[in-house]
């Protein structure tokens, strides 16, 4: 293969030995008439990071947002097939969607704060689901879960002021606090990154090797460097539909299908 193979640094064995998180199975997805996201069948291993690689318009963020049902939001949209998250069909009528999207946190690309203190940004979804009965305990949730995105050494001192006045690393580091606040077991990323510079690009790629020990992540990247990473699975994604899905480590190094190899080698996206 070419010289543009992308080599994964060896931190963390490619081999995730644990058992499916999220289970999908002949997942379609359609915007009106345009069919976006074909038959998609994958199983995403739990406390690991799973990565979705691909040219834009191929369906990965489509299909991150099925996992939580974002898509429900948008009227012409509708999806059939069927997706389980501890064995358990998140698109079942019974489930409650808010519930699910506790379970199933989300950080989108651009970082995006309430226009709150950046207390409150952490303190609202604990709030919202009871998860504190006390001020004391509120508190301690909101410590918890800004150290765990490690930002509280950065904020602790001030945190009344408006979590739109930090800087934009320091916004998306608040976002994934204000997320695995409400203690979900699954965190989304669409491209949680492609906003920030690489320093900041760093931290977070820091953070979400830590939050694995206790989250199960899937994380949509244009950048196959950072795929190669932060992620044990990559999932390669071309023209609405799942390519081939294995360890990070053989994706990159060994791909099964010639759309792969070309895509990760640049001759095309």
């Amino acid at each position: 293969m070419s010289d543009a193979v992308i080599t994964q640094e060896p931190a963390r064995s490619a081999a995730v030995q644990s058992r499916a998180k999220v289970v999908a199975r002949d997942v379609n997805v359609h915007y009106g008439d345009k069919h976006a996201l074909q038959q998609v069948a994958i199983d995403v291993p739990e406390k690991a990071v799973t990565a979705f690689i691909g040219p834009s318009g191929c369906g990965k963020s489509t299909f991150l947002r099925c996992i939580n049902r974002m898509n429900d939001t948008i009227p012409i949209c509708r999806v059939t097939g069927h997706i389980e998250v501890d064995g358990r069909d998140i698109y079942d009528p019974e489930i409650d969607v808010v519930q699910l999207r506790a379970r199933v946190g989300m950080v989108f690309q651009k970082p995006n704060p309430f226009p709150k203190s950046i207390y409150e940004n952490v303190a609202y979804g604990p709030r919202l689901h009871g998860l504190a009965s006390t001020k004391a305990e509120l508190d301690a949730v909101v410590e918890d879960a800004l150290r765990r995105a490690s930002l509280w050494n950065e904020v602790n001192d001030r945190l009344d002021q408006p979590g739109t006045g930090l800087s934009g690393g320091q916004q998306q580091r608040l976002c994934i606090a204000r997320a695995i606040a409400v203690n979900p077991e699954i965190i989304l990323m669409d491209e949680p990154c492609s906003a920030l510079d690489p320093i900041a690009t760093a931290r977070i790629e820091e953070l979400i090797d830590e939050l694995i020990e206790n989250f199960t992540i899937i994380i949509v990247t244009h950048s196959m460097q950072q795929a190669a990473r932060v992620s044990q699975r990559t999932a390669f994604f071309h023209m609405g539909r799942l390519v081939e899905e294995g360890p990070t480590e053989q994706i990159f190094s060994n791909p099964k299908d010639r759309r792969t190899q070309d895509y990760i080698t640049g001759r095309f996206g």
